[in-house]
């Protein structure tokens, strides 16, 4: 079977034209829109015989490739009305540059992409000859500068072999790729001897839903192998033809790297697959200090000039892990990240964040800017993904950075200060209201008297980053731009699921439009892809989380319990103590003696789980007085990843002496690590893992009480349990392991919390630490065997 692929005109043109370096030319979203309304502009003062907007198409056929080349003329001039009687094909560009550098030279690529609008057309409609026009309006000056010239099929015709054979010099690479990698995927058998419980009916339905091009959430228990119940069916589907591309969506790096791993996994079984990690920009950046742009940065100067050899040498590799891009960009001295954006085009796997499919700011439109796709999106800890749509919908402006950067452009940029001015004008005046509220309110109102002062302020800037004039203060002004055109784009989507918050803290003022209920976007971006797997160990209840991602009602669901045997995990309940955020500190000393009391009863390592980090310090001060024969280890806020690293190293197989962590739930020791065997013997978990009460936090309780009658459930209690379930889930691993949840609030034996608690679980209640000894005891002496 030949593989088809379908390329626009303009990416065709770049594909075989682009040379030089690689440009950085700020390009802002209000010269976009102008960009749109000059071309409608221009398309409405044509005469009668001007047709705007002709599509055309056109397919060919290789012995290995069909290849569908299609795109939207600006307008054609027809012969019916023309003074001179003849068909003109008409590519219209805007631009801010001086047209006198447009009449002495006239982009490769601009009349590349008009002569091959030129021959589809004359090819559909029989012409022998066609005109072509090129163009430029200057945005600043309303001025027109036209060039037409006059080509025979016959020359255009050659014109457009010459380019599509330079593509497909690349896309016969690409067609035997895929052949090899679809001949490897149908042969390569599952990467382990046995399939574990439950993980062989995950494979099963993963499949099926591709197949269906249907929605499925799946809530499996820790130690199942779900990255690789979902990744091979996957595969397989993606090898028969019933999806495209395959993204692995994450939050975090363990994520990433637990696909890399499964298919590494894979690939030693003989399957050949091309797989990309894409790194955040910031993380994999080679000038960090330089401006992105030729003059100050080596790796893109040049950039095009050198982007064919680097990707074919890319394309010897299969993994494209982080460090394997690193090393190509570095051999080849391209930027790396521009690199891994190319390279993706290429590839059958993207492991990335979330947000390169969902956040509308960073995106891959390349992948996403048709409505729907054949793309399959496997959606890894998908319980995370609640509050990080929230985060990617919501936008904010500060008043401080306003007044920083203006004082920085007084005496250079008037009319970028006068701007700001008015800007800052606006929030000392919402700053008094906020005052007067209790330094924070909400209103159900956007701020729309706000807008127009943001949109001016934007233009000002616009106007002057677009010369790209290099500036002490370019680079703050520059991130304030980004700001607010965040802010103004959230502000298009602005509804009845969005509010709008005001926080004080000292003299700045905090403006915020806060998207309460993500899911009518979420929603919007699931239509472009083929099917969406929803998968994580905590996904409680999936009704709940199926109506936060706006999922289709006839969307599957799957429970698979714990494959392990239920007397590995003692789960006792003490709840003859609240930690309710008014009893915390009387009963400090009662939480630290059941901690004490659960450390003491076997040598191990043991990690401690609160809601915050106020209250984990309050029981760990307590707890260092009486715990001078343990080694005790504490979380703190902003871990970098070596620190990351350095604590779980610490949770070694064989201590010699009890080590304790102190950490927080929800945070990164609250899911995606291992620690398997002796290298966790039991979790207690302090508190229900309640959200912090806020100001955001109840006006999603507010919301959800008027629209579902759940506000509680849906702003507290469902985020809590999934964050002390993920705790929980820290302690049994693998088959092998066996070990202790000690749960510490009187709220766990409600029949709200528990009736969420996994159906494996047997919990047990203790009133106090001697039949919490007890119970210890006698656990471990029944499992006295090392793991």
């Amino acid at each position: 079977m030949k593989l088809k692929l379908n390329i626009a005109v303009r990416d065709l043109v770049h594909h075989s034209l682009r040379s030089g370096d690689l440009e950085f030319t700020f390009l802002g979203t209000a010269r976009s829109m102008e960009g749109l309304r000059a071309h409608q502009k221009i398309q409405q003062s044509r005469p009668p015989d001007y047709t705007p907007e002709v599509s055309v198409t056109h397919q060919v056929e290789t012995d290995a490739v069909i290849l569908s080349v299609s795109g939207r003329i600006d307008g054609v001039f027809g012969d019916s009305g023309n003074s001179n009687g003849r068909i003109v094909i008409d590519e219209i560009k805007s631009t801010r540059r001086d047209l006198a550098t447009l009449r002495v030279a006239q982009s490769p690529l601009h009349w590349g992409q008009a002569k091959i609008y030129a021959y589809l057309y004359a090819r559909a409609h029989n012409y022998d000859e066609i005109d072509v026009q090129l163009t430029y309006f200057q945005i600043d000056t309303g001025e027109l500068f036209e060039i037409r010239q006059t080509w025979a099929r016959v020359d255009l015709a050659a014109f457009f072999k010459e380019i599509v054979d330079r593509y497909l010099k690349w896309a016969h690479l690409i067609a035997q790729w895929t052949k090899v990698r679809s001949d490897s995927v149908k042969r390569v058998a599952f990467p382990f001897e046995v399939f574990r419980p439950g993980q062989r009916r995950m494979a099963v339905n993963v499949y099926k839903a591709i197949k269906a091009g249907d929605q499925l959430f799946i809530q499996a228990a820790t130690g199942i192998g779900k990255t690789m119940a979902a990744i091979f069916p996957a595969l397989k589907a993606q090898g028969e033809g019933l999806t495209e591309k395959i993204f692995f969506l994450t939050a975090r790096t363990t994520g990433k790297t637990a696909a890399e791993q499964a298919l590494d996994e894979l690939r030693r079984e003989g399957l050949h697959l091309k797989s990309l990690t894409l790194t955040a920009k910031d993380k994999i950046c080679f000038c960090p200090e330089a401006a992105c742009g030729a003059e100050e940065c080596e790796f893109a100067k040049g950039y095009f000039d050198r982007i064919e050899a680097a990707r074919e040498d890319a394309f010897l590799q299969d993994a494209l892990t982080r460090d394997s891009v690193i090393q190509v960009a570095r051999q080849h001295s391209l930027c790396p990240f521009e690199f891994s954006l190319e390279l993706a085009l290429w590839v059958d796997v993207i492991i990335c964040d979330y947000n390169y499919a969902f956040d509308p700011r960073v995106s891959l439109k390349r992948f996403f800017a048709e409505e729907k796709t054949d793309h399959t999106f496997l959606i890894d800890e998908a319980h995370n993904l609640v509050d990080r749509a929230r985060e990617m919908f919501s936008a904010q402006v500060t008043k401080q950075p306003f007044l920083d950067v203006r004082r920085a452009v007084r005496h250079e940029l008037a009319d970028v200060y006068r701007r700001m001015g008015q800007i800052n004008s606006w929030l000392v005046r919402a700053r008094r209201r906020c005052e007067d509220a209790g330094e924070e309110m909400a209103d159900s109102q956007a701020p729309h008297d706000l807008y127009p002062r943001l949109h001016r302020f934007l233009k000002a800037t616009e106007d002057w980053l677009s010369q790209n004039i290099k500036a002490s203060y370019r680079d703050d002004l520059l991130d304030l731009y980004f700001a607010v055109s965040g802010f103004m784009r959230v502000s298009e989507q602005y509804d009845d699921a969005y509010v709008t918050c005001y926080q004080k803290k000292s003299k700045d003022l905090c403006v915020k439009l806060f998207c309460m209920d993500p899911a009518g976007q979420l929603s919007a971006a699931l239509r472009r892809c083929r099917t969406a797997i929803f998968f994580s160990a905590t996904m409680t209840p999936i009704a709940y989380f199926k109506e936060m991602f706006g999922s289709d009602s006839v969307a599957g669901e799957l429970t698979i319990p714990s494959p392990f045997p239920r007397d590995k995990l003692k789960v006792l309940v003490a709840d003859n103590v609240s930690t309710y955020y008014r009893d915390r500190t009387e009963s400090a000393d009662d939480v630290t003696s059941l901690l004490l009391a659960m450390v003491r009863q076997k040598t191990g390592n043991y990690l401690l789980f609160f809601p915050s980090y106020q209250y984990m310090s309050l029981i760990q001060e307590r707890f260092m007085e009486q715990a001078h024969d343990l080694e005790v280890i504490c979380q703190i806020p902003e871990m970098t990843e070596a620190q990351r690293d350095a604590f779980l190293d610490r949770f070694g197989q064989n201590n010699a002496a009890t080590l304790v962590g102190f950490v927080v739930m929800g945070g990164i020791f609250g899911e995606g690590i291992d620690l398997v065997g002796e290298r966790l013997a039991a979790a207690a978990i302090v508190g229900v893992g309640l959200p912090a009460i806020c100001l955001e936090r109840e006006l999603i309780r507010a919301y959800f009480t008027e629209n579902h009658d759940s506000g509680f459930e849906f702003a507290y209690l469902y985020p809590g349990i999934n964050r002390v379930l993920q705790a929980a889930g820290r302690v049994i691993r693998s088959e092998s392991d066996y070990g202790v949840i000690t749960l510490i609030d009187s709220r766990f034996s409600r029949r709200q919390y528990a009736a969420l608690f996994p159906s494996d679980w047997q919990p047990v209640r203790i009133g106090n630490e001697q039949q919490l000894t007890a119970r210890l005891m006698e656990f471990w002496a029944g499992h006295s065997v090392k793991k």
